[in-house]
């Protein structure tokens, strides 16, 4: 499956700027000992194949998904082979005692990349899942880091996302907060992030859902008004990486807008992914036509589809990389930029941030209101979009 034809691009995004520093990154990766938690979900995948092909010292990879993990090795193993480093992988959390038993007994590492998040918007509906948002997205970053940095690591890396900048749901605006206990952090120790578009067909993503759809003979389904950025894959194991090895302290790596990243909508790639497994897209008026007449229209190779217009929570109009606050260098490489950031952060903010969330998680009865007060309280301009419907009330 071409994925670059169907998210409506033909050239990978960062191949001049992998090109023009194969050698320095060539050079860092094979002198170095690397950690990657979350090394088995799809950007975690990605980035640990980029480490793996440079021949790393030592290359370990943590992640909660024992059958993620698995995957990833087979992948490897059927594709790159191997390599004369330390590859192994820990099917452990990040949060867990037995991650901080790895960490004193790893002989500590060069460079940790942290790639585990909770990433679904659909993730703010009730107060349980948000409390493990905030567990993931933020607590486990906190951990992690400072054990990072006890082991003597030269760099920690940790993925953000495109919708932490003027989050406008929860998800966004925990990565949004996250970024700022990084900043705290970045006092005594390196750090980088990245923030990116949607990696079109990642575990989990509405893309990934079409292979599922398709695999059971079910309808597909897609709103036709949200008009999204998608990157590949390999290009967001390649974003982490350059920013990982090439980023300055503070510095959060994006892609710039350009001619190569085109905005598209998420109904335009079902009709060209249903198209490309040689079926004709057929527009169905509702949810239930859709799924009433699946064995009829699949049988005439048409294939049912339901678009609609967005209507669920936190679903943001537009995507963005930075605001109009943050200075940019859009001159040191070809397609990427950098966001600039000095060491600013309220440490009577975050420290009260802790403390409320303690608070609240100690509670027997957990509500949702108290956190998104909280997180209106860190993030001043946080314009989060409420609408009562939720992406689960959706085929």
């Amino acid at each position: 499956m071409n994925i670059l034809k169907l998210i409506g691009r033909t050239a990978p995004l960062f191949d001049d700027d992998i090109f023009s520093r194969r050698k320095e990154l060539e050079e860092l990766v094979s002198n170095g000992r690397f950690l990657v938690i979350g090394g088995a979900g799809s950007i975690g995948q990605a980035v640990t194949r980029e480490i793996f092909k440079r021949n790393p010292l030592a290359l370990h990879v943590v992640d909660i998904s024992e059958n993620n993990m698995v995957e990833l090795v087979r992948d490897i193993r059927s594709t790159l082979g191997y390599i004369e480093g330390d590859f192994r992988t820990f099917a452990l959390d990040c949060g867990s005692n037995e991650y901080r038993a790895l960490m004193n007994a790893s002989g500590g590492y060069d460079y940790v990349l942290n790639l585990s998040a909770l990433k679904h918007v659909r993730s703010e509906k009730d107060p349980f899942t948000l409390m493990r948002l905030i567990e993931v997205n933020i607590l486990n970053t906190i951990k992690t880091v400072q054990m990072a940095k006890a082991q003597g690591a030269k760099k920690y890396f940790c993925v953000s996302t495109d919708k932490a900048a003027n989050p406008v749901n929860m998800m966004g605006a925990s990565k949004r907060i996250m970024e700022m206990f990084l900043m705290r952090e970045s006092e005594s120790m390196e750090i980088s992030t990245a923030r990116f578009a949607n990696v079109a067909f990642s575990d989990g993503s509405l893309l990934h859902g079409f292979n599922q759809r398709f695999a059971k003979w079910q309808p597909i389904s897609a709103p036709n008004d949200v008009r999204r950025y998608f990157v590949t894959p390999q290009e967001s194991g390649e974003l982490c990486l350059m920013s990982c090895l090439l980023g300055k302290n503070r510095d959060i790596f994006f892609p710039k807008l350009s001619e190569q990243l085109h905005l598209t909508t998420f109904s335009d790639i079902a009709e060209r992914y249903i198209k490309n497994l040689g079926y004709e897209p057929y527009h169905c008026s509702t949810e239930e036509e859709a799924r009433d007449r699946s064995d009829e229209l699949i049988a005439l190779k048409r294939w049912p589809c339901y678009f609609f217009k967005s209507d669920t929570s936190g679903e943001k109009d537009f995507e963005e990389f930075f605001t109009d606050k943050e200075i940019l260098d859009m001159d040191r490489f070809q397609n990427l930029g950098v966001i600039k950031n000095e060491a600013n952060f309220s440490s009577v903010m975050l420290d009260n941030f802790l403390e409320v969330i303690h608070d609240l998680r100690a509670k027997i009865v957990w509500e949702k209101a108290p956190i998104v007060d909280l997180f209106n309280e860190m993030i001043p301009d946080f314009d989060h979009k409420e609408t009562g419907k939720y992406l689960d009330g959706r085929m």
